[in-house]
């Protein structure tokens, strides 16, 4: 069931290398690669620094994964709802989920279609895709905030945005500025997806306008604004806060969690599309199972839940720190030695859940982090002090 009807806006329009993989086993990746715009890589732009840095998915620890694509949300879904669809699935757009109820065969679902119309529908099993609504963890109140991240933004969509060159077009920049980063996205048709993912005190601060609060804070950072000089807005501009949460659990008897129904994290990485497309393959194993091999049932929740924590875990270590001038300075001037950032371009293709050999370097890496800072500890502490302040709970009232 789809709440709205295709194609819709979505954001999270920057996929990982090992996207590609699932598109393979889904049979459509040359549909995405028709829409697509090809990313080989990360520009980051830092206010601290006079100069960019470039890193490319090819020099990951797996050669095999050098690229993935930048998307339309909005052809993206409707491509993979059409292809479900095809392949046997019963699909429904205007359909919303408003409340579940559980017994032991199965649940009862409240539905409301988009003329109002009530139905209920009966299921063995139900998989929670709803996104940051949260059907399910907001039900039954088990949806928590980040207390180690706390982010809110603002994004828009700009047409004429000045881009990089060649091989490089496609490819995301991330910049730093004061109040936190932006993103820069490079879709196929000309059009930019511009975010600003900013400390909630940030935007409860606004006292004008959204479209001029945002132009406002695309001036903070002049690197960004100067490749936005001749740009216009060419969509609604959205803000959104509590950016960040993580439900307690993820599965029941009778349902799962996946994707962001489950957990959101700061999106600095690009991760939440493939996380949530990768929770989905691994919780298709457990409806088998539940459905078909029921003594089985609990082992196999057990290990969904392990492993759904899994991926944002490993991203998080990274999130909670990329605004700190240590790791700033880590991939402003990235080096491989014990393979670290061969280690590190694996975490951000995605490749985290394979047998790629990654983890004594990444460990390496952290214990590299950590003599950095002891040899900082100046710089260190304020750094750490200033991010508590960043994230205090802020409450910010809709735009």
């Amino acid at each position: 069931m789809e709440k709205l009807h295709h194609p819709r806006f979505h954001i999270g329009e920057s996929l990982l290398p090992a996207n590609v993989r699932l598109f393979d086993q889904l049979g459509v990746r040359e549909q995405v690669e028709a829409f697509g715009m090809t990313k080989w890589g990360v520009e980051f732009v830092s206010p601290e620094h006079d100069y960019q840095s470039f890193i490319e998915f090819s020099d990951a620890w797996d050669k095999s994964m050098p690229y993935a694509w930048q998307v339309r949300r909005s052809e993206l879904d409707e491509m993979l709802f059409r292809n479900a669809a095809k392949k046997g699935a019963r699909a429904f757009e205007g359909y919303r989920a408003r409340r579940v109820d559980f017994d032991a065969e199965g649940a009862t679902v409240q539905v409301e279609l988009d003329d109002g119309t009530q139905q209920t529908w009966r299921t063995r099993f139900l998989v929670d895709a709803t996104g940051r609504d949260t059907l399910l963890a907001n039900q039954f109140k088990c949806k928590q905030k980040n207390p180690d991240h706390n982010s809110s933004a603002l994004f828009a969509h700009f047409k004429g945005a000045k881009r990089l060159t060649g091989k490089q077009e496609g490819n995301i920049s991330i910049f730093w500025f004061e109040h936190g980063w932006f993103w820069f996205i490079p879709l196929a048709d000309g059009t930019t997806s511009v975010g600003a993912v900013c400390w909630p005190y940030y935007l409860k601060s606004r006292d004008k306008p959204l479209p001029e609060f945002f132009r406002d804070t695309i001036a903070l950072a002049p690197a960004l604004a100067e490749r936005l000089n001749d740009a216009t807005i060419t969509s609604e501009i959205y803000a959104t806060g509590n950016y960040s949460y993580m439900s307690s659990h993820s599965s029941g008897e009778r349902y799962l969690m996946i994707g962001d129904a489950f957990t959101f994290i700061d999106p600095v990485f690009s991760s939440g599309v493939y996380l949530a497309m990768h929770s989905a393959f691994e919780g298709a194993d457990v409806v088998e199972t539940v459905l078909d091999r029921p003594r089985k049932a609990l082992a196999a929740r057990k290990r969904f839940e392990k492993r759904i924590r899994h991926g944002p875990r490993e991203f998080s270590w990274f999130i909670f720190r990329v605004t700190n001038p240590t790791i700033r300075d880590f991939f402003m001037d990235p080096r491989n030695p014990l393979r670290v950032k061969e280690a590190v371009l694996s975490v951000l293709a995605g490749d985290i859940y394979d047998k790629t050999p990654i983890w004594p370097s990444l460990y390496a890496l952290k214990g590299l982090y950590y003599l950095a800072s002891w040899q900082n500890l100046t710089r260190s502490w304020r750094a750490w002090r200033q991010r508590r302040l960043n994230i205090r709970d802020v409450e910010v009232s809709a735009p």
